[in-house]
């Protein structure tokens, strides 16, 4: 079987789908030998917002993929904005085929299905957050993603969701047949677990000039991730002193008012921003910190405390969208928007000893059941079953 996948992402971002993109299609190179991929990438400023400035967007692919005699590059003559005009604005028939040859299924990872002539098609929708929750959206990504996104799950074969959460809005939102959308769960990478060397544990504290006792949050700085609740409850759980809070993520849209509510609580000292941390460097991250906190108002699946578990760190996170499937039983899970639950369940971590021990444990088995092997292996299966 040929299978063509945008690949696109993979180069262009960073974090988010970036590291998706990237993680998947090594497990599935890793576990087909007998099929043929085909990778298409296009170059340039991604033509999604949200990703951010401060993040590297060019990234070399990794050599375990340009090592594998299975895997083929095609590269579009465009940059990915222009391909986004051509395909979604103006609507011109420049099927994927013309630069892949003959496929029998193409994958789109990012939300966006560009014309396919024959193949069978695979669409994934990581969220919805630009329907269930418009207000944290940037004006311009949202008119997009409303303008593109029904179209591409209309023309798609199968839909696939991260999440149960997800499957549900993409039924309830955009109206596809339960049968046309399946769920297959991202996985953790096998880097992330905890970090025992003492001299990288010290490089990444000196490179992003971490503090020495610090509660941790991920993500790109953005309306969504509740950034501004999370230093409130941070001001209101009144840690000891030497507990610092670190925002780890570039900035994203919207994310002024984080800044400024740091100042008017008058926190500077207190609220560390590294900025965009390097993949390689998270696992450190999570080691080093004492508590992750993710207080996120809408995720389609959530892997920042995924990682965070499988690095032997508790986490405490929100009690919606996806959030309750990923943590199961494993952490503390609280309204984002009641900001006394937020610094409540803050100091209890730090304050409990038993209750720290028993998340840790059970953070570390909660991780272990989201392998990219499994979801290599899951989605090779529906690749076959939609031919």
């Amino acid at each position: 079987m040929r299978i063509g996948i945008d690949y696109t992402a993979a180069v262009n971002q960073g974090a988010g789908i970036g590291r998706y993109t990237r993680h998947l299609v090594q497990a599935l190179l890793g576990l087909d030998a007998q099929d043929e991929f085909v990778l298409l990438t296009a170059g340039g400023k991604p033509v999604r917002a949200g990703v951010s400035a401060s993040e590297p967007q060019i990234r070399p692919v990794p050599s375990d993929i340009q090592g594998k005699p299975s895997a083929r590059f095609a590269r579009l003559p465009l940059t990915e904005r222009a391909w986004a005009i051509l395909w979604h604005r103006l609507r011109l028939p420049l099927w994927v085929e013309l630069f892949s040859g003959r496929l029998d299924i193409f994958h789109s990872p990012d939300f966006a299905l560009p014309p396919v002539r024959r193949a069978r098609t695979v669409l994934t929708v990581h969220d919805l957050s630009f329907m269930r929750v418009p207000e944290c959206s940037q004006p311009s990504l949202r008119a997009y993603l409303l303008r593109v996104v029904p179209s591409s799950v209309r023309r798609a074969d199968m839909v696939l969701a991260d999440s149960d959460s997800t499957r549900n809005d993409v039924i309830e939102l955009l109206g596809v047949s339960p049968d046309r959308v399946r769920v297959i769960y991202p996985g953790v990478d096998d880097s992330f677990r905890r970090v025992q060397d003492t001299a990288v544990l010290a490089h990444v504290r000196q490179r992003y000039r971490l503090p020495e006792r610090f509660v941790l949050s991920v993500g790109t700085l953005q309306p969504r991730k509740n950034l501004t609740r999370l230093i409130e409850a941070y001001a209101q759980a009144r840690l000891d002193t030497n507990v610092k809070l670190v925002i780890a993520g570039g900035t994203g849209w919207l994310y002024e008012g984080i800044f400024r509510r740091v100042e008017e609580l008058r926190l500077q000292s207190e609220v560390y921003f590294p900025g965009y941390v390097a993949e390689e460097d998270l696992p450190a991250l999570y080691t080093l910190a004492e508590l992750f906190l993710f207080p996120s108002l809408y995720e389609g699946f959530g892997l920042p405390p995924l990682e965070a578990m499988a690095c032997g760190t508790p986490v405490v996170t929100s009690n919606v969208s996806s959030l309750p499937e990923v943590m199961g039983d494993a952490g503390l899970m609280v309204d984002p928007r009641d900001v006394e639950a937020l610094a409540s369940a803050m100091g209890r971590v730090l304050g409990e000893s038993s209750l720290r021990c028993t998340m840790v444990q059970r953070g570390l088995s909660q991780a272990q059941r989201f392998t990219w092997p499994r979801t290599a292996e899951e989605l090779l299966r529906l690749y076959h079953e939609v031919v």
